[in-house]
This record gives structure tokens, C-alpha cells and sequence, in this order.
């Protein structure tokens, strides 16, 4: 998460969580940064993901601008298509921008089924 949700201790170096977050909001986060992930916006274009969910294989091409080509889903995306990332959620409505994350529902706006979650992302790899 930004900065802007966490504030760095100085002391220690690691963030701290804000106090209007609930504590399960606040785990979530946590988890979500020791589990590790990547901000598909800090991703240069061409870059290629491998992304395992509890229930498919999609492979993942950076385009620009949050935009992917994805493939490996058989009724949403048989064959490439062009989709905007829209981050990763935990289920719910919270969702973290532009940021995919093992443990995570990843969340993408189709341009024909609109929007589609994922089952938890189990693993995620850069393809060379």
C-alpha cells in the first residue's frame, strides 16, 4: 500500500498501521506485503507474469497504463485479450490499485464481461 495508509516509524523502519482501520483490515494489509506481490504499474511494458490461482493458469503481458494482455481463463479469456488491472481484493470491496498479490483475489475489467475476480492467487512469476 501507499504511504499514504501506512505511516513509516522511523525508529524501526516498518510501517505502522493507521488507527481508523479495523484489525482485520489492517492483518490484511500486513499479509499482503510479507506474501508479496507486484504494482503492475511499476512494471515495465513487455514485462510477462505467470499467474497461478487456486483454480486456473492466466499468463499476463504488460501493455501500459494498468492495461494487460491475459490469456487462461476458458469463458473469459480462451485467447488474449486486452484488460485493465484493476488491483487485488481479499474477497470483499477493498481493493489494493494496481497491485497483484499471492493470497489475493486479482480483480481486472474485461471489455465484454466487465469486471472479473479471480480465485486466490497462489503464485506469480516473471516470465523472461
Amino acid at each position: 500500500m501507499s504511504s499514504s495508509t501506512h505511516v513509516r516509524d522511523n525508529d524501526s523502519g516498518f510501517f505502522s498501521a493507521l488507527p481508523h482501520f479495523s484489525d482485520e483490515i489492517n492483518h490484511n494489509i500486513v499479509k499482503s506485503e510479507i506474501e508479496g506481490g507486484v504494482y503492475i504499474n511499476d512494471l515495465p511494458e513487455g514485462s510477462k507474469l505467470e499467474i497461478k490461482t487456486e483454480n486456473r493458469y492466466y499468463r499476463l503481458k504488460v501493455c501500459n497504463d494498468g492495461e494487460v494482455i491475459i490469456c487462461g481463463h476458458p469463458e473469459f479469456c480462451p485467447k488474449p485479450v486486452t484488460v485493465k488491472i484493476n488491483g487485488s481484493s481479499w474477497g470483499g470491496s477493498m481493493l489494493k490499485v494496481a497491485f497483484i498479490g499471492r493470497g489475493m483475489h486479482l480483480e481486472f475489467r474485461h471489455p465484454v464481461h466487465k469486471v472479473i475476480t479471480t480465485s486466490p492467487i497462489v503464485d506469480i512469476r516473471a516470465v523472461v
